[in-house]
């Protein structure tokens, strides 16, 4: 297995030195990524990018079934829940280990879960587990007995089971924690497909085959997933035969693949929203006005048809039309409306000041970010907006955004790719999701109003009332603008002719079980 696995990797990292197509071994998939890992524990790490690889390693209680958002069992094998809808009791499978050889128990389940919700639990420190807030409705996680662990919530959450089959819900080794501790991230050990082989920094990771796998071992004998972060030097080397899959293909070139009988090019629609966070909490942005300004002033259907070639929809708010149940459809975008942006800006006393604009070169589901980018910073300086670009590399980016823009921009590029309705509102509008409270809420955004129905939301168990819920959401901050709201996109790949049984999954992920190369 190491043989072919070094074989794979020096074929893979060869240009143009053989015909396409004959540089990748049978049965070993090359995966062009678009970024270097953040890390591969699934409690750490935020970015899809990430969460493309960790879906391979590991598994969760639940997962997403085959082409849909809807939960089904995975480590669980069944679960029931109380009348209440206080208590989860799940009923693990029997017979699952870890890529370790220790056994997968509800006290296994018990220490993941404790690690990122308790502070006082001793791995804790080995955070930080950003997206907790996915779990924050657990009150306490017992081992009933070695396959069976219950969850106590302290009130009813409707999208529990969907959180769980999310990648932060997947599930780590215990003792692979305990032995690694903070760099755990770097030597991840779960119960998935794939096993963790090795990672070399700004270069690969490796996974090799499960054989023990307890959904059965997968045809693939390994994954090699390679970080390239230049767009052109993903292409030339899709078209060179050194990738087998290249995830988030720019629109220019689609259409090149399409053409091309060595490929075949999928897309799927899914719950994705891309837009501009302004910072509400200080400059100009603080004014709803210039913030609903912006959004006039921004010609996003130019954006879609001619930068994005028609691989998105412009966006009315933060739920994507993917949510069909919960999808304000009333609601409408922001249109093209320069002259109405420049009155906004009169009259709230917009006085020319310079605006600092982070702008990503790539990261996941960005959407051509420098592009788009460079044509938003046109739009508004065409109204009388000055923008200034500062442009880092993803990792770099998230590290800037993530902890909240006061005191350093004015707006930032960002892509979020959920589950449920409830995720994205709940983790970036809430006045109680600013970064300095542990959440995503870099605009500093807050309405008492959202707040409170959001919170409703979580804890309704009629579909109708949610929906209700979540369009009123949409209304409020379509109105208050806290975001410059742009595309709805739909991901896209390409593979090669050689990969079978490839298939897009709509929560973004890169399910590689059934996948075959002969």
């Amino acid at each position: 297995m190491r043989r072919l696995i070094a074989a794979a990797i020096t074929a893979a990292s060869m240009l143009f030195a053989l015909p396409a197509f004959s540089q990748t071994p049978p049965n070993v998939l090359v995966v062009g990524q678009i970024a270097e890992p953040k890390s591969l524990d699934p409690h750490a790490v935020t970015a899809v990018n990430d969460f493309r690889i960790l879906m391979n390693v590991y598994d969760g209680l639940t997962r997403y079934k085959d082409g849909t958002l809807e939960p089904e069992p995975a480590l669980a094998e069944s679960w029931e829940i109380s009348d209440d809808g206080i208590t989860y009791t799940f009923k693990l499978r029997e017979g699952v280990t870890f890529h370790d050889g220790t056994p997968l128990n509800a006290e296994a389940v018990k220490f993941n879960f404790d690690r990122m919700l308790k502070e006082d639990h001793p791995y804790h420190d080995t955070g930080p587990f950003p997206l907790a807030f996915y779990f924050s409705a657990v009150e306490e996680v017992t081992a009933v007995d070695d396959l069976t662990v219950e969850f106590k919530l302290k009130e009813p959450f409707a999208p529990f089971l969907s959180n769980l089959a999310y990648p932060t819900g997947l599930i780590v080794s215990p003792e692979a924690v305990k032995e690694n501790g903070k760099d755990f991230g770097r030597n991840p050990v779960g119960t998935g497909a794939f096993k963790f082989e090795e990672w070399q920094a700004n270069s690969r990771v490796v996974v090799t085959r499960n054989e023990d796998y307890w959904d059965g071992a997968p045809p693939l004998e390994a994954v090699i997933y390679r970080p390239i972060t230049d767009t052109n030097t993903r292409i030339a080397e899709m078209l060179s035969g050194g990738l087998d899959v290249m995830v988030e293909v720019p629109p220019d070139s689609l259409q090149q693949f399409r053409d091309d009988a060595n490929f075949s090019v999928y897309e799927q629609a899914g719950p994705h929203v891309w837009f501009l966070i302004l910072n509400m909490k200080e400059g100009p942005f603080a004014e709803k006005a210039v913030r609903q300004a912006a959004n006039y002033a921004i010609n996003k259907k130019a954006l879609v048809e001619n930068i994005l070639q028609g691989t998105a929809e412009v966006a009315a708010g933060p739920t994507p039309p993917a949510f069909a149940w919960a999808y304000n459809d009333e609601l409408q975008p922001y249109p093209y409306d320069p002259e109405k942006a420049k009155q906004l800006l009169e009259e709230a006393g917009y006085d020319g000041e310079e605006l600092t604009f982070y702008v990503t070169e790539g990261g996941s589901g960005m959407l051509d970010p420098i592009a788009m980018g460079t044509a938003i910073q046109a739009d508004l300086q065409a109204v009388g907006m000055k923008v200034n670009i500062e442009t880092y590399e993803w990792n770099t980016f998230l590290g800037k955004v993530n902890p909240g823009l006061e005191g350093k921009a004015d707006m930032a590029e960002m892509a979020w790719m959920t589950s449920d309705p409830d995720t994205l509102p709940f983790l970036t509008l809430r006045t109680a999701a600013w970064p300095e409270e542990g959440g995503f809420n870099s605009s500093y955004y807050s309405n008492p109003e959202v707040d409170e129905l959001l919170d409703q939301a979580r804890v309704s168990t009629d579909p109708d009332e949610r929906a209700e819920l979540y369009k009123q959401v949409q209304a409020l901050t379509n109105e208050d603008a806290p975001w410059l709201f742009v595309a709805n996109w739909k991901q896209n790949a390409v593979v090669t002719s050689a990969v079978e049984d490839f298939e897009l999954q709509p929560d973004f992920g890169l399910v590689l079980r059934d996948v075959s190369k002969p």
